[in-house]
């Protein structure tokens, strides 16, 4: 249960963190890559287009879709040019989501990171980004749950992993299945609008919105719940 419908908001044990589009700037790059995949292979679509089907799911939920649209086949020659086109394009473009080192220097909690991603592709672009050992020994992946976002498996999978409550967790999403999941989580969640996804696709209960990584520590105080005496 939400902590805000069941009325009660507990102090904060653990903030987790997405990946793409929150710690590393990688989701305008993956969506040039679709873009760019879409009209080769015979799905023309447009990069807000991108943002609403494929920003924030797995690698095999993206798949899915490809395959439901284009068949198995091509479905498998986009997965693996994906792949190796979104991964050179890391290696010469990729940079941390501006505002983010500031953001985590402030940030007094436990952290830890839970991506659609795989952990090889995490340790690739957090690691091109000098980000990896922030948060090594802490980073969870859609891999390891039976569902990816907006299912909540994933974020209770890494509150469980880290010993914390989900309703004394935070989360901080740059995408729509992500805020979702963390509602189905019972989880607070801040909404990251300064990326692809639009402020108004990340709005809803229990989600506070944003648009400067640099505001986020204050922003996460001030959802602590006031002290009593």
């Amino acid at each position: 249960m939400s902590p805000y419908a069941a009325g009660v908001i507990k102090p904060i044990e653990l903030v987790i963190f997405d990946c793409d589009g929150v710690l590393v700037d990688s989701e305008r790059i993956a969506a040039r890559v679709q873009v760019t995949l879409g009209a080769e292979l015979g799905w023309p679509l447009t990069e807000g287009e991108v943002v609403d089907r494929f920003i924030g799911r797995s690698h095999a939920a993206i798949r899915e879709q490809v395959a439901a649209r284009l068949g198995e086949e091509i479905a498998a020659v986009w997965s693996e040019r994906f792949e190796r086109l979104h991964r050179e394009a890391v290696d010469t473009d990729l940079a941390p989501v501006a505002g983010l080192p500031e953001a985590l220097d402030a940030i007094t909690w436990a952290t830890c990171v839970a991506s659609s991603g795989s952990h090889e592709k995490m340790r690739h672009t957090l690691g091109r980004t000098g980000l990896y050992d922030r948060f090594a020994g802490r980073i969870y992946s859609a891999t390891e749950v039976a569902r990816g976002k907006p299912a909540p498996d994933l974020f209770l999978h890494a509150a469980r992993q880290m010993g914390a409550d989900p309703a004394a967790c935070v989360v901080v999403e740059d995408s729509r299945p992500g805020v979702q999941a963390a509602r189905a989580a019972g989880m607070r969640a801040f909404g990251y609008a300064g990326g692809l996804t639009p402020a108004d696709r990340l709005r809803g209960p229990g989600v506070t919105v944003f648009h400067d990584m640099r505001e986020l520590p204050v922003l996460i105080t001030g959802a602590q719940p006031s002290p009593t005496f």
